[in-house]
């Protein structure tokens, strides 16, 4: 079965090298970090803002809520892939992008033990030339499925919070992936920061502890400051990023997804020339 894994990581990477499209994993050490509001807000921001083809898959096997984000019904779910049926029949579209939902609750102990991530990354690794980004929202925690995505993509994007059970939780993720597989291309975003000095201070605690006990240094994404506006807008069916764009939320996630893109936002690119355009015409006025 390793073998196997090991085969099917190589086949899917060499894929995704030849296709272009870049995967990214989204993790955490714990539950409760806003680690599926990060990954579904980035995934509409990529779609939305910068035009790009986006997948969003919901990999929180059992435990899935990105429907609940997004306002979609579990009726097309990740079990029926994972039971052998094409991933393309659970496809749905929400908000500008493609999603494949996660599902709540196994039915016995034997299902439990039936699913295996082979198909499905197969699967996957046949869609990459049809998008720019596959987002994974993983469960919380270590275990083979987040393992097995997170050696698969370009770039884990570890969410955690400057709470300390939280910070030494992401760290047991980090240092498990990275002893186990050598595997190093971790991002941290700091998540329902009170100041971005809270959240700059965070992430120099982690990178400074990766850095002397493992000797891998973390790159930094962004810190994320919480918003009361978040359940007001999940109560009306959209994301926050959606709802609110001038939100601190939703600002400084535009910032991760400017770094992971590369690039200024569209309308933020023109609307920057058209003030230097401005600027030059009145400068002697």
């Amino acid at each position: 079965m390793e073998g196997q894994a090991e085969s099917l990581v190589k086949l899917v990477k060499q894929r995704e090298k030849e296709s272009a499209c870049k995967v990214l994993s989204f993790v955490s050490g714990k539950g409760g970090v806003g680690k599926t509001a990060v990954a579904t807000s980035l995934a509409y921001i990529l779609a939305t803002d910068f035009k790009k083809r986006v997948l969003l898959l919901d990999a929180d096997v059992g435990l899935g809520n990105v429907h609940l984000l997004l306002g979609l019904s579990l009726e097309k779910n990740l079990k029926a892939v994972l039971k052998g049926a094409p991933i393309e029949q659970v496809i749905q579209k929400a908000k500008g992008f493609d999603v494949v939902l996660g599902f709540s609750g196994i039915d016995s102990v034997e299902e439990l033990d039936s699913y295996e991530a082979s198909n499905l990354l197969i699967q996957l690794e046949r869609l990459l030339g049809r998008y720019d980004y596959v987002l994974i929202d993983n469960s919380a925690g270590i275990n083979r499925y987040t393992v097995g995505f997170s050696r698969w993509a370009s770039a884990t994007y570890v969410v955690t919070t400057p709470e300390p059970t939280a910070l030494t939780d992401a760290y047991a993720f980090i240092k498990s992936v990275y002893k186990l597989y050598g595997y190093a291309s971790f991002k941290v975003v700091v998540n329902m920061v009170r100041s971005k000095r809270e959240g700059f201070d965070t992430f120099e605690r982690l990178n400074a502890s990766a850095v002397k006990f493992l000797g891998i240094p973390l790159k930094f994404a962004g810190v994320v400051p919480y918003s009361e506006r978040f359940s007001r807008s999940l109560a009306r069916g959209k994301l926050l990023v959606e709802e609110f764009p001038s939100d601190p939320f939703s600002q400084e996630l535009r910032k991760v997804a400017q770094l992971e893109v590369g690039e200024l936002i569209p309308t933020e690119r023109r609307e920057g020339l058209l003030r230097r355009l401005l600027n030059f015409i009145f400068e002697g006025v």
